[in-house]
């Protein structure tokens, strides 16, 4: 008999505190494990990770971590946050093979999101009801099996 594996997932809202993206990565670690995902963890994690750090850094408050699968073998990380304002990786007219100077200190981070993850996105959120407006930052990983 064939089972139909259910599209689920989870929302783990973070406060503003250094500790946070890490508490983000172990639970990331456990749904990928719990989900028999495990060989997506060190691309979701490293994913999960810029995009933590990101706002963690450039906000000033919570944040949250979504992971959802809307099918088989395929993951969504995603990283809302209260500012909606597009980092300029994510922004539609950004050249996607452009590399940050190696000089520079920062810039680098949603660059390797980008090189890692099989699609990016950004959806800005401007109502103020129930999302509490800001930004969520997304990226697709998976198994290499089509959407």
């Amino acid at each position: 008999m064939a089972t139909v594996t259910p599209c689920w997932n989870y929302t783990l809202h973070l406060p503003r505190d250094p500790r946070a993206p890490g508490i983000a990565r172990g639970t990331l670690r456990l749904i990928l494990a719990a989900h028999d995902l495990g060989e997506l963890t060190p691309t979701a994690e490293l994913v999960a990770g810029e995009l933590l750090a990101n706002s963690h850094c450039h906000t000033k408050g919570p944040y949250a971590l979504r992971v959802l699968s809307p099918n088989p073998g395929r993951l969504r990380v995603a990283v809302w946050d209260t500012d909606p304002t597009v980092p300029p990786a994510f922004s539609a007219d950004v050249d996607k093979d452009a590399v940050p100077p190696p000089d520079t200190e920062g810039g680098r981070g949603l660059h390797l999101v980008r090189a890692c993850a099989d699609e990016v996105g950004v959806s800005v959120l401007r109502e103020l009801g129930a999302s509490r407006g800001g930004k969520l930052l997304w990226a697709d990983c998976g198994r290499g099996v089509a959407w």
